[in-house]
């Protein structure tokens, strides 16, 4: 991966950018994404934040490869520090982390999000606190994609400013993804369906107590919800 070849989960977050926004990467790492937006002309200006110095001077070294220190400010900051409000930052990417962290990143510093009308976001692992959090700060999910590379599968979340309710159901899984139902949709929880009835069965020999019905109801409900879905 470069900033001219970006992986395929990189490539779908820099797709829902739109031409001629204003981009924060946060957590940008090498500042590829960046870089990318500003190669292929979606975007003419952008920010890459790194909290971390490795990263920032990686981030540093690669946009001054590129030539593009007039396009892209990198910063040392930690999550949305790194936007300014002089940037006029109208989309912000954060990519690669777990959705708890994304979230608390974005509850950390709500005031950088005033002039953002687009949120671009893509956890690892439990997407659905990110669609809790977007109900609860009047962000609606405009698009949803889940791809599956390296052996791994990823979420992708598309924000937008507005009013949204979900159910308990599409929290989980994503509205949009499961109107879709892809064929990487379908493997990514058949094979949690499939982890937690290993669970159920650890569960069944353990000994009654109050928590573990408390466990075995929540995984039962779980497991409903998801075939329901499939």
């Amino acid at each position: 991966m470069n900033a001219q070849k970006l992986s395929k989960r990189l490539e779908t977050v820099a797709s829902f950018v739109p031409t001629g926004a204003v981009v924060a990467d946060i957590g940008s790492d090498h500042a590829y994404l960046p870089c990318y937006l500003v190669h292929n002309g979606i975007v003419a200006k952008a920010i890459a934040g790194e909290v971390v110095k490795g990263p920032f001077e990686s981030a540093l070294k690669q946009v001054k490869l590129e030539g593009m220190e007039e396009q892209i400010t990198v910063r040392l900051a930690d999550g949305l520090k790194a936007v300014e409000k002089r940037d006029g930052v109208d989309t912000i990417t954060i990519a690669g982390m777990g959705g708890p962290l994304i979230v608390s990143i974005l509850e950390k510093d709500p005031e950088a999000l005033n002039s953002v009308t687009r949120l671009i976001l893509q956890p690892n692992i439990h997407a659905r606190v990110i669609r809790e959090w977007a109900m609860k700060n009047h962000w609606a999910v405009l698009d949803e994609m889940i791809l599956k590379e390296d052996e791994k599968i990823y979420e992708i979340l598309v924000l937008q400013r507005g009013e949204m309710e979900l159910s308990e159901q599409e929290i989980l899984l994503g509205k949009h993804l499961m109107a879709n139902k892809s064929e990487v949709f379908v493997e990514k929880w058949s094979k949690e369906i499939e982890n937690w009835k290993r669970i159920l069965t650890s569960i069944e020999r353990a000994d009654a107590t109050s928590d573990i019905d408390k466990k075995r109801e929540e995984v039962t409900h779980l497991i409903k919800l998801v075939e329901e879905a499939l």
